[in-house]
């Protein structure tokens, strides 16, 4: 007999079906018990009467389990059926009761527990469903720049030289020489625009940035793209626009049932999203909160909160481009404004308040590489391979990143990014 999945059922009311999964709970009462199995399409309900019932009250909660039985409706079990008649068949039995409840609405345990017990509360179908929502958002960034004739690429993550100046790396010894863990594929993608035209990768990332935040990890998964042949920032902008629309139209068509679950509605991204610039965005924020802004670098996180809300005040939007930050704040290769040398031909992406992305134009032109080098006083011999394709010609380029963790957190609504990453890495954990 084949197995079928709890969301099969219904097509086989009246049959004897095998379930295979976990046993989820179980509702014991004085002369059935229900069994509620679990696999990964969901939850079923198997009414267990007679002799079985004594073999059954000993299984403990995640035993592995294959139950054969005949398929009846039920107004009263999930889904409206439920599997009669059975017998089961013991694949695995654990040593205990498992660290976390699992058979709770919702987990009850404090987010260090559920971390340090990760392979048993990510059992839970409302932690599982956060990570169906970013496994669909991956996939949507993956065809929708597959259809716009990006080539999916894969870089080193062990590199000779820091890509992003100023922030702090894992360095590690390869083979007696210095290499670090790469903060980024910015060099390789660029590189590769020479090659493809347009490309992206979905891979992790490192940053040894001391942050202990509910935004920040020291590895994440990066969702990077870059395309040649662009006029400015604005030509990667409406690519970018286009790959998050692609992530939240994913989400409904991928992971319906895990949006249900967690009653969320995937973000509507508007044709056109609106745009300000960051000298603008410091002015209104200094109107209206008061606060001295303006010469500021960047933008702190309440800030960002700030211009969330007037986007979506103003223009109904859960996403706002910053635009023209100051070349000092962004990395050497970054392309200036040509009519302000200041500011940079650059942007970030705000999701309801949090920075999601970060973009704009590159450097394309050898000399030009030069100059921003040496105004920084950076030294070119660490980039020679980088700086090899810029001899070679290259047309004017440009790209994003998303973080995928960062996304999935704002799609879920999750307090902490924690609760989107499988298996986080940050500045005190490093297990499981």
């Amino acid at each position: 007999m084949e197995r079928v999945l709890s969301s099969e059922l219904p097509a086989h009311v009246g049959e004897r079906v095998k379930l295979a999964g976990w046993l989820h709970h179980q509702r014991q009462m004085r002369s059935f018990i229900f069994v509620v199995m679990r696999d990964r399409a969901g939850l079923a309900q198997v009414v267990v009467e007679g002799p079985p019932m004594g073999e059954v009250a000993g299984f403990l909660p995640e035993t592995v389990l294959e139950v054969e039985g005949r398929v009846v409706p039920s107004a009263q079990a999930p889904g409206g059926i439920e599997v009669v008649e059975p017998s089961f068949r013991v694949l695995s039995a654990p040593t205990g009761l498992p660290a976390v409840e699992l058979f709770r609405p919702s987990l009850k345990e404090q987010l260090p527990t559920i971390l340090d017990n990760a392979s048993i509360a990510l059992r839970h179908p409302r932690q599982r469903a956060a990570f169906s929502i970013a496994a669909a958002s991956a996939a949507g960034f993956r065809s929708t720049l597959d259809d716009l004739g990006f080539t999916e690429i894969h870089t080193p993550k062990l590199v000779g030289t820091a890509t992003e100046s100023g922030a702090n790396v894992f360095q590690l010894d390869y083979f007696g020489r210095p290499a670090y863990l790469a903060q980024s594929p910015q060099f390789y993608k660029q590189m590769l625009v020479g090659v493809f035209e347009r490309v992206y990768e979905v891979g992790p990332v490192f940053r040894a940035e001391p942050h202990d935040t509910v935004r920040h990890l020291a590895e994440y998964t990066s969702l990077d793209a870059e395309m040649g042949f662009i006029e400015d920032h604005h030509t990667v902008m409406a690519v970018a626009r286009e790959a998050v629309a692609g992530m939240s139209t994913a989400i409904t068509e991928r992971a319906g049932p895990a949006a249900a679950l967690l009653g969320l509605t995937p973000p509507h991204v508007p044709e056109v999203i609106p745009e300000v610039d960051f000298t603008e965005a410091q002015t209104m924020i200094e109107a209206a909160t008061g606060e001295r802004v303006l010469g500021e670098l960047d933008l702190a996180p309440a800030h960002e909160r700030w211009l969330g809300d007037w986007a979506l005040h103003t223009h109904g939007s859960d996403f706002l481009f910053v635009t023209g930050y100051p070349m000092a704040k962004r990395p050497f290769y970054t392309h200036p404004d040509p009519t302000r040398p200041s500011v940079s031909n650059s942007f970030d992406l705000l999701f309801r308040g949090l920075e999601l992305m970060t973009g704009g134009q590159r450097l394309h032109r050898y000399e030009d590489y030069i100059a921003a080098l040496a105004e920084r006083q950076q030294a070119t011999e660490p980039l020679e391979t980088y700086l090899q394709a810029f001899r070679a010609g290259m047309p004017p380029h440009g790209g994003f990143a998303i973080g995928l963790e960062r996304w999935t957190a704002r799609v879920t609504g999750a307090a902490n990014i924690r609760e989107t990453t499988l298996f986080p890495r940050d500045l005190n954990r490093l297990a499981p």
